[in-house]
């Protein structure tokens, strides 16, 4: 059936109903015409074909169809939206061409057969848009149409006509009279050649249609996309009063875009289609690798910009380097006509991310930055060391400083240190110093000294450093606060003891922590061997200067062991105490005798004296001893008190055996000797140990007495000259001179105390004859004679004591002296 229809219309095709001086090409469709000739075709992708009528060979034609030849669509046979296309011959030519039709469209009832749009395909490519429509009824009348269709070699156009059923499914479509004239239309303007546009992605891409020939106010002007896209104009513009300029703007186009575009104009009357004009979308090139870098420092960095492979489209017109610090908000560009460039007045210490930015050709041709580089500068040297090094607070062992916080522009590096140094004196050596160093925290400015030593001077200075050098502060000196001085040293306590005094010395403490303003000593009497020291006793303080590091401590007692204490003292108080113990030296025993006393009795080989204790002084009596002398006329004699004791021990034998002029008669223990006790020198006795010969009479004899005192090894000795013992060999005529004066001043004596008696018996008696009493004569008698019998034993006595005198003016006799002279 499909084969029989296309007969029919080919056989309608051979009917031309136009002049041949007025038409190219085109189809009546009349009954005389050449159906070869009309160069159209039926779809083959379409739902149904178009069916030919003749009316003069339909006697049953229905009264909705008008008469005559024509292509002819019955809606009512197909169903909704079922398409029928039918196309016309290609046309090449590089003119301006009319295409003229006539279309049917009628429904008795008023309903829509359908829709009939023209189609303008390019070059076998896509239908595309329509670029001429109409739908609905219009009426039991043919209507005429012009498609202004501009061609360009060497693309082909092809006009395409097409039914679609709606969906009433009522009356007829209808084309006739399809004529292709060789001049411009009169009712739709024909567009003048639309050239290519090309942008970069991103950028507004702007089309600009020019039209002439009369356009109607209901004109629309649209811009068909290939693909199938319609875009409205943006304006239309006037430029005479048959040409207008229709222009189309694509906004910020992408290279999804990029296509073919054409100017259309519609109406009622007709179209007009331009040609195909391609836009172009150009990528802006950009790197595909990151720059290299090729050499850094603290101010500069030297990149490399590695630009041989791109993405994007060239030319590349410009280079450029655009960088910024990684964590500013600024940026900067620069352009760049090398493959390396030299990037100044970097920060140091910063990292820079660093992109090339590369141009093509036309408005927003640079492409996106590349990769980045991301670098870092070299340090750089610090400007200078910190300053406002100053303290906030100062104590004796520890000191708070406190400096200028540090900033980029001082530093110039992000990895930097800051150290305190210090140092101060421990002793007096060059080698005594004290040195240390502390690494300060990231942006502290503030720093506590411990464990220092008090009323020092702490050199302080402050170090800065980074990778690319270091800069030293000046040296500032601060000193500590003075704290209680340090103990004064045990062993540097130095003193000489003497019996009643002691000299003390001592050194300024190791650690005065300060200036010493004084020192203070006190002492106290802890232990004595002499029961007449108190102890403990009172204690005691002196003060000194701080220049007087001795004292004499003088009204002590001997053989006192006193307690003594030193302790510096600073304006913040007294520091610790040294002790010592120190024992003044004993004194030697003393006697209890006034003069040299007499002796007790005496004979040609003996002597009795009378021994007294003697009296210690800061150690107690241990020994006796009772010294014998001979007292030879050339011997220079000691005066009492002044002579020298006796300090070795000499035997009667050994004193023989060596010369010695002395010997130890006795040795007596303490303990024998608590009282006063009588003691016979000569008695040939033996006294622990030591022998007491009898004297010679012949020779004069020194009797001393020595006591002896002993305390932790130390002796103390005294000595006195108690009695004399004359030789019996001395000289008698002095004696015998001396004898008959005694015996005339005893006569003398006699009588005048006879005479008292006398008196004295006299003057009893009258004064009993005056009371009348009697006298007693014998019992007078009797007392006189006993009075007169003692005052004779007085003076026997009298004499008997003087044979021993002590001085040495006076003249010694021997007891067998006096013996004889009494018997005389």
């Amino acid at each position: 059936m499909r084969s029989a229809r296309a007969l029919l219309l080919a056989l309608a095709l051979r009917v031309y109903a136009l002049d041949t001086e007025t038409s190219s090409a085109g189809c009546t469709f009349e009954e005389d015409d050449d159906l070869n000739q009309c160069e159209y075709s039926q779809g083959e992708d379409d739902d149904f074909g178009w069916e030919l009528v003749r009316s003069y060979m339909m006697p049953h034609l229905t009264a909705d169809l008008p008469h005559g030849s024509y292509l002819m669509v019955n809606a009512s046979q197909h169903a909704a939206g079922q398409r029928a296309h039918l196309l016309f011959q290609a046309l090449s030519e590089n003119d301006t061409h009319c295409l003229q039709f006539s279309y049917f469209m009628y429904s008795r009832d008023g309903h829509s057969p359908g829709t009939l749009s023209a189609y303008v395909r390019v070059t076998g490519g896509p239908v595309g848009s329509a670029v001429w429509n109409a739908s609905g009824s219009h009426g039991r009348q043919w209507h005429q149409a012009e498609l202004a269709v501009s061609l360009f070699w060497p693309s082909e156009y092809q006009v395409l006509f097409e039914a679609v059923i709606s969906s009433e499914r009522r009356g007829y479509l209808g084309l006739d009279d399809i004529l292709l004239l060789n001049y411009p239309c009169s009712k739709a303007p024909h567009f003048s050649r639309l050239g290519d546009v090309e942008v970069n992605a991103g950028q507004n891409a702007t089309f600009q249609c020019v039209a002439a020939g009369k356009a109607a106010e209901a004109e629309r002007f649209l811009m068909q996309r290939q693909s199938g896209e319609v875009v409205p104009a943006a304006s239309v513009k006037h430029i005479s009063h048959r040409r207008f300029l229709a222009t189309f703007q694509l906004d910020e186009v992408s290279k999804g875009e990029q296509d073919l575009y054409r100017c259309v104009t519609q109406s009622g009357r007709g179209a007009g289609v331009s040609n195909f004009a391609e836009l172009i979308v150009k990528e802006p090139p950009t790197p595909i690798a990151p720059p290299q870098l090729l050499r850094a420092g603290s101010t500069y960095l030297i990149i490399q910009l590695n630009t041989n492979s791109i993405i994007g489209d060239g030319p590349i017109v410009r280079k450029e380097i655009e960088y910024r610090m990684t964590s500013g908000p600024w940026s900067e560009v620069h352009a760049v006509n090398m493959q390396t460039y030299k990037l100044w007045h970097l920060d140091p210490d910063t990292e820079y991310e660093i992109s090339v930015l590369l141009t093509r050709p036309g408005e927003g041709g640079t492409g996106k930055p590349g990769p980045p580089l991301i670098s870092r500068t070299k340090c750089a040297e610090p400007m200078r060391a910190p300053k406002g090094l100053a303290f906030s607070e100062i104590q004796s062992r520890q000191l708070t400083l406190q400096w200028e916080p540090l900033g980029y522009n001082l530093t110039r590096c992000h990895t930097y240190s800051v150290s305190l140094c210090y140092r101060y004196l421990v002793g007096s050596g060059l080698n005594q110093t004290f040195r240390e160093c502390a690494k300060m925290e990231r942006n502290a400015n503030r720093y506590t000294i411990k464990n220092l030593l008090p009323y020092r001077n702490i050199h302080v200075k402050l170090i800065l450093s980074n990778p690319e050098g270091r800069k030293e502060g000046k040296e500032v000196t601060f000193q500590t606060d003075e704290d209680v001085p340090g103990g004064i040293a045990s062993e540097s306590l130095t003193f000489t003891p003497l019996e009643d005094m002691i000299f003390l010395k001592w050194e300024e403490p190791v650690e005065p922590n300060g200036l010493i303003t004084q020192y203070e000593i006190s002492y106290q009497s802890i232990e004595s061997s002499d029961p007449a020291v108190n102890v403990p006793g009172p204690r005691r303080t002196v003060s000194k200067l701080r220049n007087e590091t001795y004292h004499v401590f003088s009204n002590l007692h001997p053989g006192t062991t006193y307690l003594f204490s030193v302790r510096a003292r600073t304006g913040k108080g007294f520091g610790q105490t040294a002790l010592t113990e120190i024992t003044t030296n004993i004194s030697a025993p003393t006697f209890d005798y006034g003069d040299m006393p007499s002796p007790l009795g005496e004979s040609e080989s003996t002597i009795t004296v009378l021994l007294r204790p003697a009296q210690g002084r800061g150690a107690p009596i241990s020994t006796y001893q009772v010294i014998v002398e001979e007292d030879r006329p050339k011997r220079i004699r000691r005066e009492l008190g002044g002579q020298e004791c006796f300090p070795v021990p000499l035997t009667f034998d050994d004193a023989m055996s060596r010369g010695s002029v002395h010997y130890f008669g006795a040795e007596l223990p303490a303990s024998s000797l608590t009282e006063a006790k009588p003691f016979t020198v000569g008695d040939n006795q033996t006294y622990s140990g030591y022998w007491n010969p009898p004297l010679e009479p012949k020779k004069a004899y020194l009797i001393y007495f020595q006591a002896m005192s002993n305390l932790k090894g130390e002796t103390r000795l005294n000595c006195i000259r108690i009695a004399r013992k004359a030789a019996c060999k001395e000289s008698k005529r002095p004696l015998e001179v001396s004898q008959h004066s005694e015996e005339m001043g005893l006569i003398l004596g006699i009588c005048a105390g006879g005479l008292v008696v006398l008196i004295i018996l006299l003057g009893a008696i009258i004064v009993v004859i005056r009371k009348g009493k009697p006298v007693n004569m014998t019992k007078a008698t009797i007392n006189y004679r006993h009075e007169k019998t003692h005052m004779m034993s007085a003076i026997d006595r009298s004499f008997t004591d003087q044979s021993t005198l002590q001085e040495d003016e006076r003249l010694g006799l021997s007891f067998m002296d006096t013996h004889n002279y009494s018997n005389r």
